[in-house]
């Protein structure tokens, strides 16, 4: 039970850490309304934040919680899309309207809002 009490916590700071890096990219970006959060296989994350239009509002942000650096993997390939495992719109308060969110995220990821955003 031990083991598991530490992985569950262990996740828990990884969201955290992905949550401040979320609110990081929304306050230096004025025009974005929310992030694309890309995670991709090897643990790295990519991410930027998007306009009402659907556009970026920063640049692509990659890292790997815990590390330095992004891994060699990504290093080579720039984390492709091939390699991603979860892909969703983390929108900032307040959230646009259903029918926003689904346009931008077919604009976006090619998916609807309701499936993939946080």
């Amino acid at each position: 039970m031990g083991k598991q009490t530490k992985k569950n916590k262990k996740k828990e700071l990884l969201e955290k850490r992905e949550i401040a890096m979320v609110e990081g990219i929304l306050e230096g970006s004025p025009d974005g309304i929310g992030v694309v959060v890309l995670r991709l296989d090897c643990g790295c994350r990519k991410m930027a934040a998007i306009s009402e239009e659907g556009e970026p509002a920063s640049k692509v942000i990659m890292y790997r919680d815990g590390a330095n650096s992004i891994c060699d993997k990504c290093k080579d390939d720039q984390g492709a899309f091939m390699r991603v495992t979860e892909q969703f719109i983390h929108w900032k308060e307040p959230k646009p309207s259903i029918e926003d969110q689904d346009r931008i995220s077919m604009k976006v990821m090619g998916t609807t809002g309701r499936t993939t955003s946080h």
